[in-house]
């Protein structure tokens, strides 16, 4: 019997449209509004949303058994196809798709790449359940992608906006961006939360033991990344409510390479999986953590660096409204993969 996505989960293309439509209304029918969430900044960080971003980030950390990473080095082929497609191929296929499609579009360019360099870590968990996939395959590949996230995002993304742009011809975007903003930025909204997420998970198994961790500790926080997600999605759009009008064509602009990025990520290493002899649980497990994003942290650091009004975070936060019915495909396609090519 296939396995269903929760309530929460199965809607939340639908929650995430109501947060925008409200986010929309307050913006477009409340006056000052505007001005009010401004007014809970501290210099360029807005307080409220800070605390919202970091929320976000810290369930799906928190799921993750990091004692499984070591698991992976005895599996090196499909370690090394994972590395090579998810962290040098991935990122390189969004930059172009991003300045193919959005270069008249700078900021939701920009915004599209950052979501590039960061590799799922929450969602895969849920595509992987209901695909049947290899749970503790799974967890490594998480794992070892949040740790390297932690690491090199600030590298990758000074690398892909400050030194790609400018080779690709794109000369003309202004970002002035440093190192060590994108660095202070990481450091805060997934630093921080990979910080809280370890020293919780140890802390609650030592003293409360494995079976409180796993059957209420981790269903209470759950939902905390998806409320999190839809308090700032309403924040930002309250403050884009003059922009109504223009917001139907920018989705969409924004959806179509990402829904390209979902699909050729997904079928390249699926395919590259079996040529390397992987099982089904095995391939879609590899699939569907190069396939999916990490927009939580794409939001935080388009937040974070460019602004809460920026063009970068509103491309962030299309991409899980885009994300969860291009993935919820690609489960179908998934079984259908199966029974074509394994037995």
């Amino acid at each position: 019997m296939k396995k269903r996505l929760g309530f929460l989960d199965r809607y939340l293309t639908l929650w995430i449209f109501l947060a925008m439509l409200i986010g929309v209304g307050i913006g477009y029918f409340i006056p000052n509004s505007a001005d009010f969430i401004n007014s809970f900044s501290s210099g360029t960080t807005n307080v409220p949303l800070a605390i919202g971003l970091i929320l976000m980030m810290c369930p799906p950390l928190t799921k993750i058994d990091f004692s499984k990473v070591p698991q992976m080095f005895e599996k090196p082929k499909l370690l090394s196809a994972s590395f090579f497609i998810t962290w040098i191929v991935g990122p390189f296929l969004m930059f172009l798709l991003a300045t193919f499609f959005l270069k008249d579009y700078p900021e939701y360019m920009t915004g599209l790449i950052i979501i590039g360099i960061a590799p799922c870590i929450a969602m895969v968990i849920v595509w992987n359940e209901l695909a049947e996939g290899n749970r503790e395959l799974t967890a490594g590949l998480i794992g070892i992608n949040s740790l390297l996230q932690v690491f090199f995002f600030s590298l990758y993304a000074y690398f892909y906006l400050e030194i790609m742009l400018p080779l690709f011809g794109i000369k003309g975007l202004e970002l002035n961006i440093t190192i060590s903003e994108i660095a202070k930025t990481v450091g805060i909204y997934l630093g921080i939360p990979f910080a809280l997420a370890v020293i919780s998970r140890l802390a609650i198994k030592k003293y409360l033991g494995e079976k409180f961790f796993n059957q209420k500790f981790i269903p209470f926080v759950s939902p905390i990344t998806l409320i999190a997600l839809l308090f700032t999605i309403v924040v930002m759009f309250s403050l884009k409510g003059e922009m109504i009008v223009d917001l139907p064509m920018d989705v969409v602009r924004i959806a179509i390479p990402l829904v390209i990025f979902f699909s050729i990520m997904f079928f390249l290493m699926f395919f590259v999986a079996k040529k390397i002899g992987a099982d089904y649980r095995d391939t879609v497990a590899l699939s569907f953590t190069a396939s999916g994003n990490n927009f939580e942290l794409a939001i935080a650091v388009s937040i974070g660096v460019f602004g809460i009004n920026s063009g970068q975070a509103f491309a962030g936060v299309i991409g899980p409204l885009v994300e969860v019915p291009a993935l919820i495909t690609l489960v179908n396609v998934a079984f259908w993969l199966r029974k074509k090519y394994f037995k």
